[in-house]
């Protein structure tokens, strides 16, 4: 997990929470344990916010900025796919004529159960 220091100042949000994570498929896998990230082009989130998906509640624990070059095999993973290549493929087919710019900016939002 990368360290980023939590005083940073963020932007104003762009979007709620409530539309972090949509896809169906992308909610089973934030359910199943294997999606604890996602990247959105606006922040959708605060730190210590909670997303509630199907009853159970996921608390934001990281958010910063990130360019698409940045983004390494690990954290593809996290996203809930086994390689960059395939969460890039993903992006790619998910937006229809987007490019994938290494240097475009997104906003990684990371998350967990909450421990109750």
């Amino acid at each position: 997990m990368q360290n980023h220091a939590e005083h940073e100042a963020l932007p104003p949000k762009t979007c709620s929470i409530e539309r972090l994570v949509t896809m169906p498929a992308d909610v089973e896998k934030v359910l199943a344990g294997q999606k604890t990230a996602t990247r959105r082009n606006g922040r959708y989130a605060d730190v210590g916010e909670v997303m509630t998906l199907k009853g159970r509640d996921f608390v934001v624990e990281q958010v910063y900025s990130q360019t698409l070059g940045d983004l390494t095999e690990e954290q593809a993973m996290q996203e809930g796919y086994a390689s960059l290549e395939e969460y890039k493929q993903s992006i790619l087919s998910i937006h229809p004529g987007m490019r994938w710019v290494p240097t475009m900016r997104v906003w990684v939002h990371e998350f967990n159960p909450v421990r109750k």
